[in-house]
């Protein structure tokens, strides 16, 4: 059961949220799209409902929120080293029903991977995530193939339309919250999308010689090797680590990590200046590989959710639904070499 209350009402709401917990939702930025002529829509703080994005798709995901873009993960000297000490409210963060699976991703890549990784939990812990619903599917969007247009693992679900918020919450810490709010009671459901215009057929029989395929050599054409697909994407979570000494004293300084593409040339490079997957196309491959196959034989499901993001973001027009749905030629044609 949940229950409706006036829009101003949920303002006073979140004004008392702020005093616990950081609001994040998606925002229209206005002039910092790819020209200054046009707009974008980020994550960022909110204050009131009223600055939350709720009819367009956000143009980078919510991983900015639990996965900065920098982060320092120790001081150094010459003689020691010292984590910082993070003093951030817990998060309340908006999402879509894909970026809510893409979160499970994440959390199985730092928290459930053999290892904890102690800064991402930091920021993870004790965070809440709000549902947004998809009355219908925006361009590029294949969440339903890919079985992550539903959700129910939420803390709370909103809908604003025509003055008025519609909730259902799950989360008995956030349900105190709305005590002492007029409300009427009724049933809310969220929304969710139940097709997509654009299909994909990830192939059953789908196997690692696929990788022998000439379909791979298309990207090496096409790809510029941006990294832009990586850095939209709410599952990938690649990162490298730079050391920082500071021109005052060259003895001190920060270790930071930052989001790295495995796309980008130099991000395989090792000692010696060897470096796996040279061309473009064999890095589409691996990220394909990754999203389609690997994950999926690690974690039962596919690491790709299907937010579309990447094709939205591509300066060259690459589409990842389309290169997926190449995968069954693809295979068809390494069979047909082996006979």
């Amino acid at each position: 059961m949940g229950f409706k209350i006036r829009t101003k009402d949920l303002n006073s709401v979140f004004e008392k949220m702020s005093g616990s917990y950081k609001i994040v939702a998606p925002i229209v930025v206005e002039g910092a799209g790819r020209c200054s002529e046009t707009d974008i829509v980020r994550y960022d703080e909110v204050k009131r409902v009223e600055d939350i994005e709720f009819n367009r798709k956000s143009d980078y995901s919510y991983k900015e929120a639990l996965l900065p873009i920098t982060q320092t993960i120790l001081f150094f000297t010459q003689d020691e080293y010292k984590e910082p000490v993070v003093n951030e409210k817990p998060q309340i963060i908006f999402v879509r029903s894909c970026d809510l699976h893409g979160v499970k991703r994440v959390d199985d890549i730092y928290l459930r991977n053999g290892f904890v990784d102690p800064y991402y939990k930091k920021l993870r812990e004790g965070v809440k995530f709000v549902l947004i619903g998809c009355e219908k599917s925006f361009d590029n969007c294949y969440c339903v193939d890919m079985e992550t247009n539903k959700s129910d693992n939420y803390d709370a679900y909103l809908k604003v339309s025509d003055g008025y918020a519609y909730l259902d919450i799950k989360d008995d810490e956030l349900k105190e919250y709305f005590n002492e709010t007029p409300k009427m009671e009724m049933e809310v459901n969220p929304d969710f999308v139940t097709e997509n215009k654009i299909k994909v057929n990830i192939p059953e029989n789908l196997t690692l010689d696929v990788m022998d395929s000439k379909m791979w050599d298309e990207y090496s054409e096409r790809c510029i090797a941006c990294g832009r697909c990586n850095f939209v994407c709410p599952t990938c979570t690649c990162n490298t680590m730079q050391d920082i000494y500071y021109s005052d004293n060259e003895n001190i300084g920060e270790r930071r990590r930052v989001w790295a593409s495995c796309q980008v040339p130099g991000y395989t490079t090792m000692a010696g200046g060897h470096e796996f997957r040279k061309a473009n196309g064999q890095k589409m491959r691996f990220k394909i590989m990754h999203k389609v196959y690997d994950y999926k034989k690690r974690w039962g499901y596919h690491m790709c959710v299907g937010c579309g993001r990447c094709d939205d973001i591509c300066p060259e027009y690459i589409s990842v639904p389309g290169c997926i749905n190449k995968l069954q030629d693809a295979m068809d044609e390494v069979n047909s070499n082996d006979k």
